[in-house]
């Protein structure tokens, strides 16, 4: 049940399908720290839950016969953290979790204006989905051990995320997931 208060926050999860999670097993990278992530992110959904704050997933989606397509094994969120019935489902296509969906709709009719982001990948949908919302006038929290990517060719994961922690203080309050308050 979501709180009917004035400064109503949210918890936005983004992109923590199964895809990112397995793409090591199938000679792709693995996801930085994947455990510590899942803990952080599970931990911020009980929390969101335990005090009546809403969660939104947002799935990325391909279309056609992708196996990131909506329904389809990788799409689905990780089973450490699947939606509860009263979570919303926000199905996106590109990294930006407003362009073309109805994120922004939804939080605006629940009265949200408060944004706790995690998820991945870092430096693409959790950066630009923290930059949008900014941009839209939400209120962001990001949690710096609440996203992650994968090494790229010139950076490791790690420095890639604490590059993102750094620059994004410009949009974002940036703090530990145990430190934000629902």
């Amino acid at each position: 049940m979501m709180r009917n208060i004035k400064n109503q926050k949210a918890l936005i999860v983004i992109d923590m399908q199964m895809m990112p999670f397995i793409w090591k097993d199938y000679g792709g990278k693995a996801i930085d720290h994947e455990k510590e992530l899942l803990e952080q992110i599970k931990l911020m959904i009980l929390n969101a839950r335990a005090e009546g704050a809403p969660v939104f997933y947002i799935m990325y989606t391909e279309k056609g016969e992708s196996y990131r397509a909506e329904g389809k094994p990788l799409w689905q969120v990780h089973p450490e953290i699947v939606p509860e019935k009263e979570d919303v489902i926000v199905v996106k296509y590109f990294a930006d979790s407003f362009f073309e969906t109805d994120l922004e709709s939804k939080l605006r009719e629940s009265q949200i204006n408060q944004l706790v982001l995690c998820g991945v990948q870092t430096e693409f949908c959790v950066d630009t989905t923290c930059r949008c919302a900014f941009s839209r006038g939400f209120e962001i929290e990001l949690a710096e051990d609440g996203h992650s990517t994968y090494d790229s060719e010139l950076l490791r994961a790690e420095q890639i995320i604490q590059h993102h922690n750094q620059v994004l203080r410009q949009f974002a309050a940036v703090k530990p997931a145990n430190l934000i308050q629902f």
